[in-house]
């Protein structure tokens, strides 16, 4: 029953210790929103949704924290090139209410604690003036307001992606001209006439705001304390912003995260998705071209650390593998009607799906153990084994809430059914009838013709106690 996580720093599998018995603190570094969300970000909050929820079964109470960037250089540039026709704050809010809607919609447990930056200022301060009081950061000489930190004060700079400090470049966050040494990054920027009034706040070193890296050092700290147990984020964050988190922390005093755990990221049709390449897959697009339980599984089958290829099949695959998972459920719970199984058996998690996950969740060998499941059930239904199929729909229910893909759950079923599907529906269910009174009038060629036609359409026809019931052949 040992978790075992990836842990970047170590480069290595761990055994997942907590510092607390019973108790996890996990922070994610959370969304800049500037824009709205793609799909990169949907699949980074799923992962730590997945991950909680293995560590809820697991017996450990969850404390998630994933932070909002509501104020950043790329929020207040993209507003101020709409000429002022939308306040930063409000274009901030605006995309904040987008990432919860694509959030909510792929049924993402909401966060224990979702701070925004601007509501820390003071934290932030706090860990600032340490710094400097420990000969780790100082404040420019210039008089702009800015405070920098000085990574060769800091030897252990660049442990977290294993770097050398000589062989890093100049950091772009802010004027070089004020800096000691040009890879020293900001902690806090001095207010600029260019930028809105509100994006000022007072500080022992002039007006300005808190540089990006700080922000997540002060969340964290805030609502997990000085040590907590996982950071997790994307693999394009290690460098530089939690590397730079990492050593403003540890350089104030504070032991920091135990783990670190990076998911992989989303290619498009073989190509790094980016806004020059203009190949960005949004959440509003993809969540329009297939039901939010599809693209959930869509995202959450593949390997946390394993980087994603999306392309014009991903979704029907996605969606073939649930449908034969509804379709289980569907044609066990029919047999299984009136029998002392009704309701199947207890929703046990079997032993293979828990050792996969437990391994680092390794969600697709689980998956191979939900599919598997699946089939010997379906097996155990044609060989009338009903104790078995009910033991099987035990299994496949709890392994599908665990990983949050119970197509019966409610949350799924909110969408009612499309045009297309009531006018197939409708027609089929009308051919069934018809081979039903063919059959009741011993006329077998004409209810074996139905039954072909159905047949060569992709129209599979399972005949019961409880009647005929259709469903499409995967």
């Amino acid at each position: 029953m040992t978790v075992r996580l990836y842990d970047t720093k170590a480069a290595a599998l761990r055994d997942f210790i907590p510092l607390r018995d019973g108790e996890v603190g996990l922070y994610v570094c959370g969304p800049t929103v500037q824009s709205s969300p793609h799909i990169g970000h949907l699949r980074s909050a799923l992962v730590y949704d997945q991950l909680r929820r293995w560590l809820n079964y697991r017996g450990y109470a969850v404390t998630l924290v994933r932070n909002v960037t509501d104020i950043d250089d790329k929020i207040l540039d993209a507003a101020a090139l709409e000429g002022g026709s939308e306040q930063w704050w409000a274009r901030a809010y605006r995309y904040e209410l987008e990432f919860t809607a694509g959030y909510t919609a792929l049924g993402i447990q909401p966060p224990t604690y979702e701070p925004r930056a601007t509501a820390s200022i003071p934290q932030m301060q706090e860990i600032i003036a340490r710094l400097i009081d420990n000969g780790h950061a100082y404040a420019a000489q210039d008089g702009s307001g800015d405070v920098y930190f000085d990574v060769k004060s800091w030897p252990s700079y660049g442990e977290l992606t294993r770097q050398s400090i000589d062989n890093m470049e100049a950091a772009a966050d802010a004027d070089p001209r004020a800096k000691r040494d040009a890879r020293d990054f900001a902690l806090w920027k001095g207010h600029k006439e260019s930028e809105p009034e509100s994006a000022a706040f007072t500080s022992p070193w002039g007006a300005g705001r808190p540089g990006w890296h700080i922000e997540c050092s002060a969340m964290s700290r805030r609502y997990l304390g000085p040590a907590f147990d996982i950071h997790g984020g994307g693999l394009d964050l290690r460098f530089p912003h939690h590397e730079n988190e990492l050593a403003q922390s540890t350089a104030a005093g504070d032991a920091f995260a135990n783990y670190w755990v990076h998911n992989g990221l989303v290619n498009i049709n073989g190509q790094k998705m980016s806004k020059s390449l203009g190949n960005s897959v949004y959440a509003a697009d993809l969540l329009s071209a297939a039901r939010p339980i599809v693209v959930r599984y869509y995202l959450g089958s593949a390997h946390y650390r394993s980087t994603i290829d999306f392309n014009d099949g991903s979704l029907a695959e996605a969606e073939a593998a649930l449908d034969r998972i509804t379709g289980f459920f569907e044609r066990v719970d029919r047999r299984l009607t009136g029998t002392r199984f009704v309701g199947g058996g207890a929703p046990v998690i079997p032993d293979a799906f828990a050792e996969a996950m437990d391994d680092d969740l390794a969600i697709p060998q689980a998956l191979a153990v939900l599919h598997d499941t699946v089939r010997s059930g379906n097996a155990a239904l044609d060989a009338e084994d009903l104790e078995a199929a009910a033991t099987a729909r035990g299994h496949v229910l709890a392994m599908t809430e665990v990983l949050g893909i119970n197509p019966s759950t409610p949350e799924w079923n909110t969408g009612g059914t499309s045009a297309a599907d009531a006018a197939l529906a409708k027609l089929v269910e009308r051919l069934i009838a018809d081979r039903q009174a063919a059959r009741a009038a011993k006329d077998f060629a004409a209810a074996d013709r139905i039954r072909d036609e159905l047949t060569s359409a992709g129209i599979t026809i399972e005949d019961s106690q409880t009647g005929s019931h259709w469903s499409i052949e995967q």
